[in-house]
């Protein structure tokens, strides 16, 4: 098949690229390049990126969808999850629950069946077997998508459905658990909870719609929901086997292993001392929250975390920000990567970087496969785990055509369901997806090549890392 240049040049550009996510080069003398297009290609492929730069956003936007659905469409259709959605944040002042606007708002419409919800796909990722807690998830979380809609009726009708799974099916739920008393006390606030959940859902249907009152009350119906959504995450957590750990071959025993999941806080500032600005609000710093998930990717996770601990992400500076990806962990100097003890399976970089192997979890089975792609197994177009359709999703940068390349740089990418539609895209299964940003999402609205990370630090699960043997 024959393509024109202008087809060809936005192909290239698609966000899908694979090359897009590979590790960044410094240079002593020259500046990171702010494009991951080709981040290791030949020089001439600068003439592609200056191209592209010349042309509208919205335009380049809306061609490179279409060339990326054209190049894209005979994979099959993978689900990422159940339909999810957002309302917008309850506070104006609290851009840190932003997560749940930046992916509704920052994915188009015909994506809507995509599940963007990170909290969400972390429930969705953990390892239990209990289609009575899927119920009430589903549930539970239908009755956010229509707030979200301001469909008060179907809400109400969800929050019935959530509350007979609780009195009916509560033994089935609670039989899952390692402490059924734990499980059965959770059950229970969660229906108490539902009791103002259905106050403010019927009293925002009195209102005058569009009124200061309908959005008090629903404001007030969303922090219920998801206050209740939180005790979900804690109660379905209960349901994982007690001792229960992702096989890892013991080739990868002299890396750093994540055994369940952490949380990671970032903070993030202007470097010329300059604040945040989101949609008009302006802010000093950017703090970000990030669940790290083991579960899925014990060594990438493992790795991450560890890196956190040590303070290797401390005062590094964003490396590239282009409206695809917001990437970083490249260190100054001419290593690419952390510099460490390398494992013997993988071995060290040219520069005697630590490499990781590359990680990929494919949903129906037992563990995670190793130093091949999901097309290297010719499996393209399963679902993984965890998928890339979150704003603020994680990824492992590596180079192209290497699969174990990875160090310490990572990215997050600013999801976009017409150019990374979940089960069409070329990152699930290529990269592994080791995490999201489950708060602070939207200040990567504003993260620009030169911003500085303050500090990361690992707030909760950190006696899940296991330090090589």
């Amino acid at each position: 098949m024959r393509f024109y240049s202008a087809s060809l040049l936005l192909l290239g550009a698609s966000v899908a690229s694979t090359n897009a996510f590979a590790p960044q080069t410094r240079n002593a003398n020259t500046p990171v390049r702010s494009s991951p297009l080709y981040a290791s290609e030949p020089q001439h492929e600068n003439n592609v990126i200056d191209t592209l730069e010349s042309i509208d956003a919205t335009v380049k936007g809306a061609l490179s969808g279409m060339a990326l659905a054209a190049a894209l469409w005979v994979a099959p259709a993978t689900m990422a999850g159940p339909m999810t959605s957002h309302f917008p944040s309850v506070s104006d002042n609290n851009v840190i629950a932003s997560s749940v606007a930046s992916a509704k708002e920052m994915a188009s419409g015909s994506g809507t069946r995509v599940n963007k919800d990170p909290e969400s796909l972390l429930r969705y990722g953990l390892p239990i077997n209990n289609k009575e807690v899927r119920q009430l998830q589903k549930s539970i979380e239908d009755i956010r998508i229509n707030i979200q809609s301001k469909r008060k009726a179907a809400a109400l009708d969800d929050l019935k459905k959530a509350r007979g799974v609780i009195n009916t099916k509560e033994a089935k739920m609670t039989a899952s658990c390692r402490d059924a008393k734990v499980c059965s006390d959770i059950l229970a606030s969660m229906k108490e909870k539902l009791e103002p959940l259905e106050g403010s859902l019927k009293a925002s249907a009195d209102y005058l719609n569009g009124s200061d009152q309908e959005r008090d009350a629903l404001d007030k119906s969303y922090a219920t929901q998801d206050k209740i959504q939180k005790e979900l995450t804690v109660l379905e957590e209960q349901m994982i086997p007690a001792g229960y750990e992702v096989p890892v071959p013991d080739d990868y025993n002299d890396l750093p292993q994540l055994k369940g999941r952490a949380t990671v806080e970032m903070v993030v500032k202007k470097a010329d001392g300059e604040q945040f600005d989101i949609e008009g609000k302006l802010y000093k710093e950017a703090n970000m929250k990030m669940i790290i998930d083991g579960y899925s990717s014990p060594v990438t996770g493992g790795n991450f975390v560890d890196l956190v601990k040590k303070g290797f992400y401390d005062n590094m500076d964003i490396q590239r920000s282009d409206g695809f990806v917001v990437q970083t962990g490249d260190p100054k100097g001419e290593a690419e990567g952390y510099v460490g003890t390398p494992s013997k399976s993988v071995g060290a970089g040219k520069h005697g970087e630590r490499l990781i192997p590359l990680e990929t979890f494919v949903k129906g089975d037992k563990g995670p496969f190793y130093e091949s792609s999901i097309e290297d197994e010719g499996r393209g177009g399963e679902a993984t785990v965890l998928p890339f359709s979150s704003y603020g999703a994680m990824g492992w940068a590596r180079e192209e055509y290497e699969a174990n390349t990875g160090s310490s740089q990572f990215f997050w990418l600013l999801f976009d369901s017409d150019l990374t539609p979940a089960g069409k895209n070329v990152l699930d299964g290529r990269y592994p997806c080791f995490g999201y940003v489950v708060e602070g999402a939207d200040f990567l609205r504003d993260t620009k090549e030169g911003d500085i990370i303050v500090s990361a630090k690992v707030t909760e699960g950190v006696e899940n890392l296991v330090q090589p043997k």
